[in-house]
């Protein structure tokens, strides 16, 4: 588990606000009509403009640096010439390499104006996840703790989250250790100390939690077809407490 000091901290809240400030202008450009290998490009081009580098891009072959899922797709959906459709829910995940450290952070969002409650039901329940998982990740509580809150939230809302894809620790490397479950029994796992920095992404489903492979080779999709929702910040583990580093 590799801790970071507070000026490797500091250099992945610089690469976490550039992060922030991309994702903001890629979901403000998501339209009916518009080819999902466009924001791929926005985003290509954008990170280029702020001195930065795409980290998923190649990573693991993956051949874009955007990924960009729809509907039943919950991550690592690939870019391609399929066009935004009215009411599709959209997941942006988006990874960049700044002076060295990685910073990891997912929206999720509405296409067009049609109103969808249901599915806007789904975003606000894993954004608010979200806010209750980093809420518990206190130094010394434990990764079973956050997920296990996570869990409880989520449940109680009608919900349920995937298991068999988690959040993970990141710094020099995009994938550090610990896993990040978005599960787990109070008490159980890595204890959180400071220095820590992970990203933590619940990926919330309306119905089944099973998993499938999507048919771009890249995706994951619920294995029922219904709907899920990801949203993800990168966080670190300081002295007060947990601090959101893709704001």
């Amino acid at each position: 588990m590799n801790l970071k000091t507070p000026q490797e901290i500091e250099l992945m809240r610089e690469g976490g606000h550039i992060l922030a400030e991309i994702l903001d202008v890629l979901v403000a450009s998501v339209k009916v009509g518009i080819q999902t290998k466009e924001l791929d490009s926005m985003a290509q081009e954008l990170i280029s403009a702020r001195g930065a580098k795409p980290s998923f891009l190649n990573y693991n072959g993956f051949p874009a640096t955007l990924c960009v899922s729809i509907n039943e797709e919950i991550v690592h959906g690939l870019p391609s010439e399929r066009k935004l459709k009215d009411g599709d829910l959209v997941k942006l995940d988006l990874g960049i390499l700044y002076k060295g450290f990685h910073t990891d952070s997912a929206r999720s969002v509405i296409v067009g104006s049609t109103q969808r409650l249901q599915i806007q039901k789904l975003i606000d329940v894993t954004a608010e996840a979200l806010c209750v998982g980093i809420k518990t990740a206190q130094p010394g509580k434990t990764l079973g703790d956050v997920g296990h809150a996570i869990h409880e939230y989520v449940k109680s809302q009608g919900f349920d989250v995937v298991r068999d894809l988690i959040g993970h620790g990141i710094g020099t490397e995009v994938h550090e250790e610990p896993e990040v479950p978005n599960y787990g029994k109070p008490g159980h796992g890595p204890i959180l100390k400071l220095g820590m920095v992970i990203a933590i992404e619940p990926m919330v489903v309306m119905g089944g939690y099973r998993i499938a492979n999507g048919p771009d080779g890249y995706a994951y999709i619920t294995a029922d077809k219904k709907l899920s929702a990801h949203i993800e910040h990168t966080i670190a583990i300081t002295g007060n407490g947990p601090e959101i580093l893709t704001k």
